[in-house]
């Protein structure tokens, strides 16, 4: 039996980069996945490249109305949901605080933590019944950030360091009947993390760095030297997402290819 079979998994954010590649690993473990995105333009494309069984949702995570709408269709079609898991986010573009004015740093904290932040503590509350129901599990995504310097810029780092700790007080308030953890990714080779609005980085992805000049930074700090892509860590979340899990809650895997394994005072 695959590891997913007949599990009915919630995926935000899941329109492209590492949302998409955990929603599609999840799909081919036996899971019937939602998949939600902000972007009407990922929506039309999702749902021209699945089946129309597919429940395919525009949904804005910072908006109750529409996190409401998303529960309620997935009850009008599946009546019951196993797993919640958190994959939007939106990045600073790793800009020193001191460079930015007063205005562009409050402008962007409110948009930072909306989603990275408030997205998931509005999923967790509007679906917390329906995960109950079923003893299921919450997987929310921080990042390496959140345990050392210079994964992103200030406002990211702190945004990545409140879900670390959310998941634990989630976990603690969510026990016994609903598992919560969270992944903490490095580099992801296709990803789409966009930067802000607030600082006007809204057209640029991650994934718009040069291929070559991204593998030479990620080769000379991490002990792993394979770049892996957004699917190559479902397998993570699908496990911690699964009626497997029977062991872990409260929990944050570092997926670090040994980034946090070694120094950084010399370069290998």
């Amino acid at each position: 039996m695959s590891l997913l079979q007949d599990h009915v998994i919630l995926v935000t954010g899941a329109g492209s980069g590492l949302g998409l590649g955990v929603a599609k690993y999840c799909q081919e473990q036996g899971a019937h996945v939602i998949f939600t995105d902000i972007s009407e333009d990922k929506i039309q494309q999702l749902k021209k490249e699945f089946s129309v069984d597919t429940l395919i949702l525009q949904c804005d995570v910072t908006q109750i109305p529409d996190l409401e709408a998303c529960r309620d269709a997935i009850i009008n079609k599946y009546g019951r949901l196993d797993a919640l898991i958190g994959a939007q986010g939106i990045f600073d573009g790793n800009i020193p605080l001191k460079q930015m004015t007063t205005t562009h740093l409050d402008a962007l904290f409110n948009e930072i933590f909306n989603v990275n932040v408030k997205g998931y503590l509005l999923s967790a509350h509007i679906f917390h019944d329906l995960l109950e129901a079923t003893k299921g599990s919450i997987v929310l995504t921080t990042s390496t950030a959140a345990y050392a310097a210079d994964g992103g810029g200030a406002v990211y780092t702190a945004s990545k360091g409140a879900i670390r700790s959310l998941v634990n007080q989630l976990a603690f308030e969510f026990a016994p009947n609903i598992r919560v953890n969270a992944v903490a990714p490095a580099a992801i080779g296709n990803s789409e993390l966009k930067g802000p609005k607030s600082l006007e980085l809204d057209s640029q992805k991650q994934s718009d760095i040069p291929k070559d000049a991204f593998l030479g930074l990620f080769q000379s700090i991490s002990l792993l030297q394979e770049l892996p892509h957004a699917r190559d860590y479902g397998a993570i979340y699908a496990f911690l997402a699964s009626r497997q899990n029977i062991v872990m809650t409260g929990q944050t895997i570092v997926a670090d290819q040994g980034l946090l394994n070694r120094t950084l005072l010399t370069q290998s």
